[in-house]
């Protein structure tokens, strides 16, 4: 884990470093066609989407086995994990809302 932390900080080291340089050459040509803003926000709302499914799927998982263990206790377990799993999806609806109104705004 410590493996992946390191290799994804180098990995938006170099982006940020690529985008600095190119900064000189954006200001030159001062024309600005909303390709950056499209692409940000369409991986802004992958990343949601992906750590919403994540997130889900470890609340759920969680959800069954302690169902599994016990059995009788099902009733109290479900509320609480399906208030659980649409406050989750409420911050992918909230992503999804605020890329739509990035891309909208171009």
């Amino acid at each position: 884990m410590k493996r992946l932390v390191q290799i994804v900080a180098a990995i938006a080291t170099l982006c940020v470093a690529s985008a600095a340089m190119a900064n000189e050459a954006a200001a030159a040509t001062k024309n600005f066609d909303g390709t950056g803003v499209a692409y940000a926000a369409a991986i802004a709302i992958a990343i949601a989407a992906f750590g919403g499914a994540i997130g889900q799927s470890m609340g759920i998982k969680s959800a069954l086995d302690s169902i599994g263990r016990n059995p009788s206790a099902a009733s109290k377990i479900t509320t609480p994990m399906i208030i659980g799993l649409a406050m989750i999806e409420s911050l992918v609806i909230y992503a999804l809302v605020i890329a739509l109104m990035l891309v909208l705004k171009i």
